[in-house]
């Protein structure tokens, strides 16, 4: 019995996918619910697990490839043995009439994309014992194969094994997997590699230049007093992650603080549909998370009915997620607002670009001890800048100044949140 594997079915915001991606070969055995393929999307990364057991018969779509919502992937065959599974398939990148080191002769220990590498390049078990002698970190890596190949000289083909190798191998995808390498040179010791742009980079540069070209995006700058909000974390952080079973961090102060700002100014919660403006009356805050594969913002909903324990929690479980690469499509589409902490690498001071349709962010920066007047006298504080970019077709100056002197209000004296004043 064959079993089609198909594409997820992706939300109205998300068109088509990328396969990225696959974990195993055609006439691989497979168990029900294990990886089978990735499939990257402008936002998150989807995976598509075998619905049984059995083996991998055809692979229908190559890595690169795009894809729609519900289109058939692969078959699986539920039949006993692998000879059911077909010897020659569409998809397959393995060089069925040339091979030095026969795929089902590889150490199991490797992972699958290092042995799809050691068998499209043709390595031998000479280059492989090279590859294990020369990594100091204990098992080959993907990278470890792909420099080994870069650096190896070519060897001489002979022309039969070549028209051989040339009709087995059947045609590459017109689109490369994100991670693979399309080119890379080296001259003397000065090396560099070309790799196409994943999904999610492609997408983020995209709306990035939507705002830079779209809106117009004006930044105004203020700084904040931390020492308050730092004395109140100081005297409660043991208490209160005893209390919640989450440390008390400052994020969620500012969250609190947008949140209280976005109420007595509406038009920063809005958003542009066209030529109409869209008033929210929610607030769910998005908080920029950078991940490996790049920038994400998760949402936390309806932020104004949280405290400040449920914040923290949901940052750490985003932030958790977005390592994993296992934020969901829903945890990061809407938002109202968006605060983005550059702080937490370093950066002093910057102007955060517009996540449309939104149309304005705060850009949270390092915390930095510099000498303040206070009363008539030199004091050393902890200071932070705050950046507003806002949309000024919708937000006059006045509103973004007024808005972003109010956050700092309510952190400098952080009893104001909890007072609701």
């Amino acid at each position: 019995m064959a079993i089609e594997i198909k594409s997820p079915q992706f939300p109205e915001s998300v068109a088509d996918g990328t396969v990225a991606t696959w974990h195993k070969k055609a006439g691989e055995k497979v168990s029900r619910d294990e990886l089978l393929v990735d499939i990257e999307t402008d936002k998150v990364v989807l995976e598509v697990v075998a619905p049984a057991d059995g083996y991998l018969e055809n692979i229908l779509k190559n890595e690169g490839d795009t894809v729609e919502s519900l289109e058939v992937m692969a078959t699986l065959s539920t039949e006993a043995s692998a000879g059911s599974a077909s010897s020659t398939h569409v998809g397959s990148n393995e060089d069925t009439a040339v091979t030095t080191v026969e795929q089902e002769d590889l150490d199991l220990s490797l992972s699958p994309a290092v042995r799809r590498l050691i068998s499209e390049h043709n390595l031998s078990e000479f280059d492989i014992k090279s590859i294990r002698e020369g990594t100091s970190k204990g098992r080959i890596t993907k990278e470890d194969v792909q420099s080994y190949i870069a650096n190896k000289p070519a060897a001489p083909v002979s022309s039969a094994k070549q028209d051989a190798k040339t009709a087995a191998k059947p045609a590459e995808p017109s689109t490369a997997s994100p991670s693979t390498v399309v080119s890379q040179t080296k001259v003397g010791d000065r090396e560099e590699k070309r790799v196409p742009m994943t999904r999610l980079r492609s997408r983020v540069a995209e709306r990035l230049m939507q705002a830079k070209n779209n809106t117009a995006m004006l930044t105004t700058f203020n700084e904040v007093n931390m020492k308050p909000v730092m004395t109140m974390r100081s005297n409660y952080k043991d208490a209160f992650e005893k209390e919640h079973g989450v440390r008390l961090g400052f994020m969620s102060f500012f969250v609190r603080a947008v949140v209280e700002a976005l109420k007595k100014f509406p038009e920063v919660n809005a958003s542009m549909d066209g030529s109409d403006i869209v008033y929210h009356g929610f607030y769910d805050v998005g908080v920029a998370v950078s991940s490996n594969r790049g920038l994400v913002v998760p949402i936390i909903r309806d932020a104004d009915q949280k405290r400040f324990a449920e914040i923290e929690s949901n940052i750490v479980t985003f932030g958790k997620k977005a390592k994993e690469g296992k934020l969901t499509i829903e945890e990061m589409t809407g938002g109202t607002f968006t605060i983005s902490n550059g702080g937490v690498f370093g950066s002093l001071l910057s102007t955060p670009i517009l996540n449309p349709p939104q149309t304005a962010i705060l850009g949270m920066h390092k915390i930095q001890e510099r000498p303040m007047a206070v009363d008539g006298e030199v004091v050393i504080l902890p200071m932070m800048y705050l950046a507003l970019s806002y949309d000024h077709r919708m937000i006059d100056g006045k509103e973004a100044v007024q808005f972003l002197v109010t956050i700092k209000d309510l952190i400098e004296d952080p009893g104001r949140l909890l007072l609701d004043i």
